[in-house]
């Protein structure tokens, strides 16, 4: 192993805040050094709870992700914070705001907070969140937050992730029937009413209530629904214990085997995908075939289907002809 390679490897594990920064900038900028990188902090994760708080914009994700830290310091247990903000059209980089929100944590050694940017993903998470997780879990955080961008009902990625999903409602959006869409609906383990001194947070409980009551998990868990004012702290301590109970419950029999299956053949394909691709436009992005076969297409010499079958043909042949 490199000695640079060596010693980043050895400071994240060591739980060096700077080390733990620049190796999830080390994946953010797919560095070579990354997939070592990882490689080498993979066999030492695996232990941390993995919490996915999503949710509508407005409803308090920030808020609500710094008051459940603070009762997992309370417990005695290191927490990482992983705020999946926007990404802004002229850097590319995150904006702030979930880290700005989040200052009374800033001087608490064990918390560790970083901002992601989606860079235009769909789904709610970053890129490189997966891969964020692991930095942090291998450099000793027990707990691992993740606040996903807030985009909207397609916000599911979260929950192949987590090890727990936590799915944050509002009193007042002005969507009366938010609670029976399918999509981020379907994939909360926890419902939390946040801002519950609102008007309305009784009936949306019912709701949820309601529609619980219509369907049934594989699993056998029946998903509470909890009421929370984050910005006071009212219901942080249920909710810690709502999150306890339901890791106890997961973690007997084949619930927790069965899930961090069905998450790692979700990661692998997504990997697969990704390097597959990658490696198919390489060479046709090198020698220039590429932009002749979009010239093509612009002209309508040709159809896309044909353009890719060629592109696959190609990648085939080259990778057959590298391993004979």
């Amino acid at each position: 192993m490199p000695d640079t390679l060596r010693d980043l490897v050895e400071k994240v594990l060591a739980g060096d805040r700077r080390a733990m920064g620049r190796a999830i900038s080390t994946v953010e900028d797919k560095d070579p050094l990354a997939v070592p990188l990882l490689r080498e902090l993979f066999t030492r994760a695996g232990r941390a709870l993995v919490v996915g708080i999503t949710g509508s914009p407005g409803a308090g994700k920030s808020t609500l992700v710094e008051k459940l830290a603070k009762e997992y310091r309370r417990a005695g247990a290191r927490v990482g914070i992983l705020a999946v903000d926007p990404t802004s059209p002229f850097s590319g980089g995150a904006i702030l705001g979930d880290r700005v929100r989040m200052q009374s944590l800033a001087n608490d050694a064990g918390v560790y907070i970083r901002s992601m940017a989606t860079r235009g993903q769909l789904g709610g998470l970053a890129p490189t969140t997966h891969d964020a997780v692991t930095i942090l879990d291998a450099a000793g955080c027990e707990v691992v937050l993740i606040e996903t961008v807030g985009v909207g009902q397609d916000e599911v990625e979260v929950a192949r992730l987590a090890d727990a999903t936590v799915l944050l409602l509002v009193p007042g959006m002005g969507d009366d029937i938010q609670t029976f869409k399918a999509g981020v609906m379907e994939i909360a383990d926890l419902y939390v009413i946040n801002k519950a001194d609102r008007p309305g947070a009784e009936r949306i409980e019912q709701e949820v209530t309601a529609m619980l009551s219509l369907t049934s998990r594989p699993d056998g868990w029946r998903p509470p629904v909890l009421r929370t004012v984050a910005t006071t702290g009212q219901g942080m301590g249920e909710l810690y214990q709502a999150l306890d109970q339901f890791r106890a419950f997961s973690e007997s029999g084949d619930a927790k085997e069965y899930r961090r299956k069905e998450h790692w053949r979700s990661r692998l394909l997504e990997i697969l995908r990704q390097t597959l691709f990658e490696r198919a436009v390489a060479e046709p992005l090198r020698d220039g075939s590429f932009d002749r076969q979009l010239d093509d297409l612009l002209a309508h010499r040709r159809d896309p289907y044909s353009v890719v079958e060629e592109i696959i043909a190609g990648f085939m042949a080259h990778t057959g002809g590298r391993q004979s």
